[in-house]
């Protein structure tokens, strides 16, 4: 089966030829319809993650092997099940479960797989779905998503996932009666802003460098688009609450500059939720923090759980899809290019 991979960190991804995959126990053996581009991906391919002060947490260190087939929001149809697979049909269309677990330890054993120590995730540590087939190790990872479109499903196994699980750290006893800011209008921001909304949420403020990404926002819903290149980003924002600091704050970049942000807009008490992986260290005092009682909460994509519920929330209709480009398998290299490039709009989906 055709496959594109990182063979090398920083160079271009490689199309290799891989055996069909075998499937056994209660493994599925996927033909894939669509696979997200996902701002992850591009750590991958870099190899690692900016921790600041000089500092680099290397993946190859981590345990993550090369050649790697990048792809971790993938739907396929079902090409062959082991004879312990349930509930799982041939021909059918299924969204994947991507953050898997070792199983063994006590975050597998409470749900929380995506806060295993020794994680077997697709597209990380075992194979993805930049290909035309994937196998995926237990049918318990699929969720039958029936007549959806693959293309615009696929992004929910992360950039939906991830939202919605750092919604629910928030509460809703805030998102429902506060407006919250959102830093980063991509992918996972426009996201965000749908499932708020179908989270009965009272609308985010968006911040974001690129007026296209800022436009896609207001476009999406939300109450107001700022430049967080401004020099008064952090009074905008408050500005847009009506004048009043906020109460909660996402953050999808994770950069010095937008959680350094997030804190200054936040009321005492208030929480900020940070998602995004950019990268370096934080300037805050740490004297403000007790003294703002502000909660700083990491957050890392989501449960098996929480992707259940969100796409029960997708079928309902209640969730409407962002913007979805697709292109095909061979342009896999290009379309990473662009997206490393900051030149990708909503999703961008491979369609093998």
């Amino acid at each position: 089966m055709k496959c594109y991979c990182v063979v090398d960190f920083h160079q271009p991804l490689q199309r290799l030829e891989q055996p069909l995959p075998d499937v056994q126990g209660a493994e599925v053996l996927l033909k894939v319809r669509a696979a997200g581009v996902c701002h992850s991906d591009i750590h991958l391919w870099e190899g690692g993650y900016d921790l600041g002060q000089g500092k680099r947490l290397s993946l190859k260190d981590r345990g993550v092997k090369l050649p790697l087939t990048l792809g971790h929001e993938t739907v396929g149809a079902v090409e062959k099940a082991g004879p312990q697979a349930k509930d799982v049909h041939p021909g059918r269309n299924y969204l994947v479960y991507p953050w898997i677990g070792c199983g063994a330890c006590p975050a597998c054993a409470a749900g929380r797989e995506n806060h295993c120590t020794a994680p077997q995730s697709l597209g990380v540590y075992r194979p993805g779905g930049y290909a035309e087939y994937l196998r995926v190790p237990d049918a318990r990872y699929l969720i039958d998503i029936g007549d959806l479109d693959p293309a615009t499903v696929a992004p929910y196994a992360c950039s939906g996932l991830t939202t919605y699980s750092a919604l629910r750290q928030i509460g809703p006893e805030i998102y429902r009666d506060h407006p919250i800011v959102i830093f980063g209008a991509g992918g996972l921001g426009l996201m965000a802003i749908e499932i708020l909304h179908a989270l009965g949420g009272k609308g985010a403020i968006v911040v974001d460098l690129d007026p296209a990404k800022r436009k896609a926002a207001l476009d999406a819903g939300a109450l107001a688009a700022i430049d967080g290149a401004a020099a008064d980003a952090a009074q905008q924002i408050v500005k847009a609450n009506g004048g009043k600091p906020l109460q909660a704050a996402v953050d999808l970049v994770g950069a010095p500059a937008t959680t350094g942000a997030a804190f200054d807009t936040l009321i005492k008490g208030g929480k900020l939720v940070i998602v995004g992986l950019f990268g370096g260290a934080s300037s805050w005092s740490l004297a403000l923090i007790p003294m703002k009682a502000v909660s700083i909460i990491g957050s890392y994509v989501g449960n098996l759980q929480e992707l259940r519920e969100l796409m029960a929330l997708v079928r309902e209709g209640k969730v409407k899809p962002i913007p979805v480009k697709t292109y095909p398998l061979d342009e896999a290299d290009a379309v990473l290019a662009s997206l490393v490039a900051g030149k990708v709009v909503g999703r961008a989906v491979l369609t093998p």
